[in-house]
């Protein structure tokens, strides 16, 4: 009989392992497979909080991947440097039934430089790994270990990252001691946390299942904004033998001021002598300012240097003299020492960078949501900002890479919760005027200038500096006109109190107007269409307009001899809360004006206008196809 049942059990051993797996694909709820590309199945973070000198952390993340899209939601990212060790590395791949079809070692990982070309002394490294599948669907199964000699910069859980991605379930725990204080800000997090304690522990736990894939839909808020997420921070913490504390943002940016930037910024005796003789003759602070920045701009170059204190301190504004170049923090330290020098103050802004603009969180004071530090300038009337990683941009001009956001200034009185400037739409054109003359074959001679102003001033900067042939090769992927040929092309970025970019195009091209018999066709906007965004059956998010701006374009046409205007396009006029457009025609004898004016607002909308705001672009589409119709006189 005990044989009997040892036989049994062998026979049952196989689905019971299988079963504690169920990778099988068809083990997902088919609700989960909707507008899905993959699915994570687990998605575990266990953290571990000793001291304030150390913590350490777990990850398991299993993902079934769909197919092809979804390869890059699998792909595998662990970054480490001398106080953040990879403990352990180790996983698995399944096919679509669950089983095992391969190992992940530590040596399955591409180890590289978590460097771009412009880092200099960056210790950071990543572990990559990317799967190579043969067939979809199949399931990556990962879990690593990460130790930590710190506890100022603790890891945020994000459950889902993307869209396109589903979830069956999520798990955070937070184990510290009874000493260790944790914050904790739950962003769009469907409940509230579970807290125990229990011999000296306190432990945290967050859980999340069930989330169906976000679709991507354009015109979407920051996904901050509307993924879930749990961000964490200690309140008192160890980072490389520095410590502090802070529970709000003018305690962090007291505690950033007195132990990563007091005392750092003063200027070589020879160097300050040259600023105070390059200023002697400016009687306005703002121009010795400017002054200054520019004295910057020529003198040193970025670099990424990601050393010291956790890469979060400064190089001293001595070495940034004396070497010529700088992360940052460090080219915004040494531009503060030497705006000290002449007796102008100016303030450490911390910020989180890019096209998108991300805020930093009002009531949760943590140093892991800025990338990037910039300088604020208060002036009596005025308050100027600076970039001083950019040799190009114009002074007081921060453009679309940290615009229009919360950052904090850290001042010798603490932090300061600040908005960096927004350019309004008002003041963010890109102006086109032009004259273009037609003859009787439909060949077109043409000049057009465009002026680019506020945020739009950075329109051709993937143009400035290049050589010409290069230029030339853009101005038709940026002009589809048929035919073109270039006479003459310039851009120059001109740097004054309103900054702006003048580009000149001068061109002919052939069959620009389509003749049949007696009749000519010719296209009124080949120059500035608006892009038709794809509707939607349904939306999520709320509709947002990331940034404000006015284009408008005012054409001169110079009929041929020898033909008048047999038809001419409606004139059409729209307006929404979202924006305004408008198409009008002026005919003076044998010249013809073209009108077209588009202004597009800032700000967050309702998702029920989303289709609105496609029914205003379709129309826009429909108004930039307007032809023009000339006839033939007769003799």
């Amino acid at each position: 009989m005990r044989k009997i049942c040892f036989i049994f059990f062998l026979f049952l051993l196989p689905a019971t392992l299988l079963a504690q797996n169920n990778y099988a694909v068809d083990h997902i709820n088919k609700n989960l497979l909707a507008r899905a590309s993959s699915v994570i199945r687990t998605m575990d973070m266990n953290i571990d909080i000793k001291n304030t000198d150390q913590f350490s952390y777990t990850v398991k993340r299993v993902i079934t991947v769909l197919n092809e899209n979804g390869n890059e939601d699998a792909a595998i990212r662990i970054w480490y440097d001398k106080s953040r060790q990879i403990r352990s590395i180790r996983g698995a791949v399944y096919d679509q039934f669950g089983r095992q079809t391969a190992k992940i070692s530590e040596k399955s990982f591409s180890d590289i430089s978590a460097s771009d070309n412009n880092s200099l002394f960056l210790d950071s490294r990543l572990k990559v790994f990317r799967p190579n599948p043969t067939m979809y669907p199949y399931t990556l199964e990962i879990e690593y270990e990460i130790r930590s000699k710190q506890t100022l910069n603790l890891p945020d859980w994000y459950p889902v990252g993307s869209s396109g991605v589903s979830l069956e379930k999520a798990t955070l725990v937070v184990n510290t001691s009874s000493g260790f204080p944790l914050r904790y800000k739950e962003v769009n997090y469907p409940g509230s946390v579970e807290a125990s304690e229990a011999d000296g522990i306190k432990t945290y736990h967050w859980e999340t299942t069930n989330k169906q894939a976000l679709k991507d839909e354009p015109y979407s808020p920051a996904p901050e904004t509307f993924l879930t997420s749990v961000r964490l921070a200690p309140e008192h913490f160890s980072y490389e033998k520095v410590t502090g504390s802070f529970s709000n943002w003018e305690e962090y940016g007291k505690w950033m001021y007195d132990a990563l930037l007091q005392g750092r910024n003063e200027i070589p005796p020879q160097t300050a002598s040259h600023i105070r003789n390059l200023t002697a003759d400016m009687a306005d602070p703002w121009e010795k300012a400017k002054a200054i920045y520019e004295f910057v701009q020529k003198k040193t170059r970025y670099v990424s240097i990601q050393v010291g204190i956790g890469g979060f301190q400064p190089f001293l504004a001595s070495q940034v003299d004396q070497t010529g170049y700088g992360d940052c923090k460090a080219l915004v330290n040494y531009t503060q020492g030497l705006l000290a020098v002449v007796g102008i103050p100016s303030d450490y802004v911390v910020v989180a960078s890019g096209d998108k603009k991300k805020n930093a969180i009002p009531d949760f004071a943590s140093i892991n949501q800025f990338d990037h530090v910039i300088l604020r300038i208060p002036f009596e009337s005025d308050t100027a900002w600076v970039d001083c990683t950019s040799k190009d941009n114009p002074f007081d001009y921060l453009g679309t890479f940290t615009d229009d956001r919360l950052a904090v200034a850290c001042t010798e009185n603490g932090g300061e919760l600040v908005r960096t400037p927004r350019y309004l739409a008002d003041n963010s054109k890109q102006i086109r005027t032009g004259r273009m003359s037609l003859n009787e074959e439909g060949a077109i001679k043409g000049e057009i200038v465009t002026e680019f102003e506020g945020w739009q001033y950075d329109n051709r900067n993937f143009l400035i500096g290049e050589p010409l042939r290069e230029q030339l090769k853009e101005v038709p992927k940026i002009y589809p006109i048929g035919n073109l040929t270039v006479a003459n092309y310039t851009v120059d970025q001109q740097k004054g109190n309103n900054p702006k970019t003048v580009e000149k195009l001068s061109f002919t091209a052939r069959n620009y107007g389509a003749a049949n018999a007696d009749l000519m066709f010719v296209p009124l906007n080949k120059v500035n269409q608006s892009p038709l965004p794809p509707e939607l059956r349904s939306r999520e998010n709320d509709l947002y307009i990331n940034r404000g701006y006015i284009d408008v374009d005012s054409i001169v046409y110079e009929l041929p001899e020898g033909f008048t205007v047999e038809r001419l396009p409606n004139e059409i006029s729209l307006e929404h809360p979202f924006g305004i457009f408008s198409m009008e025609f002026e005919q003076n004898g044998q010249e013809l004006l073209y009108s077209r004016k588009i202004q597009m607002n800032q700000g967050q909308y309702n998702r029920e206008q989303y289709n609105e705001l496609v029914g205003f672009f379709r129309q826009i589409a429909e108004a930039d196809k307007s032809r023009l119709v000339l006839k033939k006189k007769s003799l």
